[in-house]
């Protein structure tokens, strides 16, 4: 049995041997096994059963634990659901954006609108937000489409720009200084915290689920096919443009539902911190250094970016250029990130994404 990786390239040639080989023939009175591709095992029942213990055992962490562990772990949510996105767009799909903080900050924005304005609780409005990028994400694409390579990454950028400078001109959303989240003001902040945190649970636990069942798919394959060689995907019967647009919105829901989650839990938003390009570029450093293009890199990002900004971020410009120094030294010494280097050494592997030819 041979192992290919989960790429069209690699699959076309392995296809394109194993039908030059001679015809077995079948030994008299069986009859013989046609070769085919199949998905690689699951992961082991073991392994199921140990993940849904622990999100059994997280989730009962604000009837024993600090309210300061759960304000961190949703700040952590927030960074890997961003980055996995991100991941997602870019490592799966070739769209390098810079410009994801768009939909971020109109998530968290659209959820402040329908809770202070719209009287909608704004737990609820969490993903009603995350809807409202997804929506907004298609008209953007329509612009962001025409650009190609390194055009669409600082389109992307200057697409976030529009979205920044146009709620900062919205005085009823505060303007260029921002507004509090008064949606809240009637819910004590035991129950705020504790609700907030188990939205961040289920989100992380969806948000893995469908990546790794969508990557797992025949559309996840399409998406590699198309981000390998566009042209020779398209001559396949791939609809290349429908895909991207797909692949688009769900990170565009994705961005908005981690914005949405990231100001319910502080309470106050701002034009310049919603939309700030740091977020996408923390998601890039959060990506590379965990391994862009595998599901694990950006958990594993997310965790090493939240620990180096929890003890580092008060040495301000120093630690922007040690984060800085440590992607580039990642880049040089495993350009495959930190997963992708153990993966190599152990072949360990949470989320198998690969197939095998029998």
């Amino acid at each position: 049995m041979a192992t290919l990786p989960h790429t069209t390239a690699v699959h076309a040639n392995a296809v394109a041997t194993e039908a030059s080989k001679p015809v077995r023939q079948a030994e008299p009175g069986r009859t013989p096994r046609p070769e085919r591709l199949e998905d690689a095992p699951h992961a082991s029942r073991a392994a199921l059963a140990i993940a849904l213990a622990l999100v059994g055992v997280a989730a009962t962490l604000p009837f024993w634990a600090e309210s300061s562990w759960m304000r961190e772990f949703v700040e952590i949510a927030c960074y890997f659901i961003f980055a996995m996105m991100w991941n997602l767009l870019a490592g799966y799909g070739g769209m390098v954006s810079i410009g994801q903080q768009a939909f971020f900050g109109f998530g968290g924005y659209v959820m402040l609108a329908l809770g202070n304005f719209a009287g909608m609780n704004p737990f609820v409005a969490v993903p009603v937000a995350a809807l409202g990028a997804a929506a907004v994400a298609v008209p953007v694409s329509w612009i962001a489409f025409r650009l190609q390579g390194g055009y669409f990454a600082i389109g992307t950028w200057v697409i976030a720009e529009v979205f920044r400078l146009s709620f900062a001109n919205v005085s009823a959303l505060g303007g260029g200084s921002g507004t509090s989240l008064v949606a809240l003001r009637g819910i004590d902040r035991a129950t705020r915290e504790s609700t907030t945190y188990w939205i961040a649970l289920a989100c992380v636990a969806a948000a893995l689920a469908l990546v790794y069942l969508f990557l797992r798919s025949k559309q996840g394959l399409a998406l590699l096919a198309i981000r390998d060689n566009e042209t020779a995907a398209e001559s396949q019967g791939i609809a290349v443009q429908r895909m991207k647009l797909a692949v688009y919105v769900v990170a565009a829901f994705g961005a908005g539902l981690a914005g949405a989650l990231y100001f319910v839990g502080n309470l106050r938003i701002s034009p310049d911190a919603a939309f700030s390009v740091n977020w996408s570029a923390f998601a890039i450093f959060m990506v590379v250094i965990g391994g862009i293009g595998r599901i694990e890199g950006p958990l594993v990002g997310a965790l090493i970016f939240w620990a180096l900004n929890k003890f580092f971020s008060d040495y301000g410009s120093w630690y922007l250029m040690g984060l800085g120094l440590l992607a580039i030294v990642a880049t040089i010494f495993f350009k495959q990130g930190l997963w992708g280097w153990a993966q190599q050494r152990w072949g360990w592997t949470l989320f198998p994404t690969r197939r095998t030819l029998t």
